[in-house]
């Protein structure tokens, strides 16, 4: 029988998104430790190059891996497709990344019509373009890049009118062009689902992908041996950017966690 691993999981993303992630985590998790790094000085990654996103990412890995990380999760879809492929090749720890929902959305479409909301870096990643040419071949693809999304999450202006106003100039023509699955294809956008929602009503499917992602995890910490016995969890926040905003997502989030939590400003 292999010894628990009690060292802490690792996430990171361009800002707070990945907390929707983190959210699903610790609750299959829940006795995993978990440090989490928000890059919010440098978000939005959307609007970048491949080359700046790879940067930044090798830098959030080497801070986790300086925390004593076991496994990473790249809880950012823009970091995914641009970076995971060099993160894999130059570091030796498992990695998870997020992996558009094409297919879920693509296999329970009733109309052959799904919707895809997601940044500019998401939409150009191989990562997408083969999901999509695998499983969506036959489907009419609605994308929308969400311009102003992110930085509606990052500002708390998530459930907002303002943010909703926002939404619908991106959705109300995915509805009108009868798609019924609405993939949410950055870690920000769950955010906005009570906006989206009322925008969405009963027309369609809002599909996001973190809890996907969470069992992923839970697999890959199984396949590794690396599961932990649960004694002294923490649940440690990074983030480049400002610190009340993180402090006062992930106190609304988790009420019912009690757990200890540390935070700091890098």
């Amino acid at each position: 029988m292999s010894m628990a691993d009690s060292r802490p999981i690792g996430i990171f993303d361009s800002g707070v998104g990945g907390l929707t992630v983190w959210k699903e985590l610790i609750n299959i998790l829940p006795n995993e430790s978990i440090v989490y790094f928000a890059d919010s000085k440098n978000c939005p990654y959307g609007s970048k190059s491949d080359k700046e996103i790879i940067n930044f990412s090798k830098k959030n890995v080497e801070f986790l891996l300086s925390q004593q990380c076991k496994i990473i999760v790249v809880a950012c879809n823009t970091a995914t497709a641009a970076a995971i492929d060099f993160l894999r090749k130059n570091y030796n720890v498992p990695f998870i990344g997020m992996e558009p929902a094409v297919k879920p959305a693509a296999s329970n479409s009733k109309t052959g019509h799904i919707g895809i909301l997601a940044t500019q870096g998401t939409f150009n990643g191989k990562l997408f373009k083969e999901t999509s040419r695998k499983y969506a071949d036959n489907i009419e693809t609605n994308i929308q890049i969400g311009v102003g999304l992110v930085e509606m999450v990052e500002n708390f202006k998530a459930d907002t009118n303002e943010a909703e106003v926002l939404l619908r100039q991106y959705i109300e023509p995915m509805i009108n062009n009868n798609v019924d699955q609405i993939v949410l294809g950055c870690t920000h956008y769950p955010f906005l689902y009570n906006r989206i929602k009322k925008i969405v009503g009963n027309t369609a499917t809002i599909i996001n992908p973190s809890i996907a992602v969470a069992k992923q995890t839970q697999a890959q910490l199984l396949k590794y041996h690396l599961e932990t016995s649960g004694n002294d969890v923490y649940y440690k926040f990074y983030t480049t950017g400002k610190i009340k905003i993180i402090i006062k997502i992930v106190k609304q989030i988790s009420k019912k966690n009690h757990k200890p939590f540390i935070f700091k400003s890098l």
